[in-house]
């Protein structure tokens, strides 16, 4: 995690961000709930344009002086054990953070905020029917929320409900076009166990254009492998409005063309894999804000109604700290600064353009919509699925 210090000259949103890192990087490192899955292997930050890295690695490099420089495929190999990387990385460059970064295990760390939860005493309602919910609950007035409806039909009432569905929360509540859901793709490429051993705490090359990959998963040996693009949109039509929005839906595979851009991210950097099959496929779903800072607030119509959504792509790291923030907002103890940035603001999303890039590269450099998708992975039927 980086060392980040929050400091009195930095901006509204240096300071946002500078916070969560320090709150969440603590606790990666120390917490005994999250420090088992914190991998501290190091972390490179790549482009393949020259503007791209003009832009944003060597504002990288001047913060953290200490990286390595890498521009030949030579100095790319010598990052990690010899037959990890063996591609000719054209046009790569990038700095190499040896120490004081890496990646954390999300799906562990879920499992670990879930355990500690439940020791805790929380009680969790999951399945398709008594876990999904439908609606939020309204008073008989309409005049607040006081709970929500699952799709059993049961009604489950609270003094305070927190929303916080990822991309899923523009269902529930008129957000004032301040969520987009936005979607990425991602692969898994199978290894054999000894192959497992060699990639075993290799850091993290990300390219801002092409993706980036993680050492392999030690239970099932797969590396997973994300294409980088400004994201997917789902746009369909309100009913009630006429307006379009971006609807989430689940997918089990990925677009073509996203495998097509994983095959380059991997014969650009380990053209032995290039070719294999992938053992797992999906398309991942989060909310963008206007500005991609989180939305954690008291919505000011309906007080008993606490947001928390908003991840703009950046929900995992920051995830020890997003329940403190939380409480934090629900107990009003949450930092004047802090509030100021993730607060309730329609106003930053007036005539809202869906299609920003929002700061994102790669692909076509565009946010590009499923509707236009013609064909889709068959991962596992070794073939390809048209719409």
């Amino acid at each position: 995690m980086p060392p980040a210090t929050p400091s009195p000259e930095d901006s509204d949103r240096e300071y946002f961000f500078n916070r969560i890192s320090q709150l969440s990087g603590q606790a990666w490192r120390e917490d005994p709930i999250y420090s088992p899955l914190y991998h501290p292997t190091g972390f490179i930050m790549s482009a393949c344009s020259p503007s791209f890295y003009e832009e944003q690695v060597v504002p990288y490099a001047k913060e953290f002086p200490n990286s390595v420089h890498l521009e030949t495929a030579e100095q790319w190999r010598a990052t990690m054990p010899e037959g990890v990387l063996t591609g000719e990385f054209p046009g790569w460059r990038g700095v190499f953070r040896r120490t004081g970064a890496g990646w954390v295990f999300a799906c562990g760390a879920i499992q670990a905020a879930h355990a500690e939860a439940v020791r805790l005493g929380v009680k969790f309602k999951t399945g398709s029917s008594e876990g999904a919910v439908t609606s939020l609950l309204f008073t008989e007035d309409k005049s607040g929320i006081c709970g929500a409806v699952t799709a059993d039909g049961q009604t489950h009432h609270a003094d305070t409900t927190i929303l916080s569905a990822g991309a899923n929360s523009d269902l529930f509540l008129d957000f004032k076009k301040q969520l987009r859901p936005t979607a990425w793709t991602l692969a898994h490429v199978p290894l054999s166990p000894s192959e497992a051993r060699t990639y075993k705490d290799m850091p993290v090359p990300y390219n801002i254009e092409r993706g980036f990959f993680i050492e392999p998963d030690a239970a099932t040996h797969q590396i997973k492998i994300c294409d980088e693009h400004p994201g997917y949109v789902h746009m369909v039509s309100d009913p009630k409005t006429g307006e379009k929005r971006s609807v989430p839906f689940a997918k089990h595979q990925i677009p073509v063309e996203s495998e097509a851009r994983i095959r380059q991210l991997l014969q650009d950097t380990m053209p032995h894999l290039a070719e294999r099959g992938f053992s797992f496929a999906r398309i991942c779903w989060d909310a963008d804000t206007a500005d991609r800072v989180f939305l954690i607030d008291r919505h000011p119509d309906y007080p008993s109604l606490v947001l928390a959504c908003g991840g703009s792509g950046h929900g995992v790291n920051p995830m020890p700290a997003i329940g403190k923030l939380v409480v934090d907002r629900m107990e009003g103890k949450m930092e004047e600064s802090l509030r100021k940035m993730a607060r309730w603001r329609p106003e930053q999303a007036v005539d809202r353009d869906w299609w920003s890039l929002q700061g994102r590269h790669g692909a076509y450099e565009k946010v590009m919509e499923f509707a236009d998708v013609k064909e889709w992975t068959r991962i596992g039927e070794g073939r390809s699925e048209k719409l």
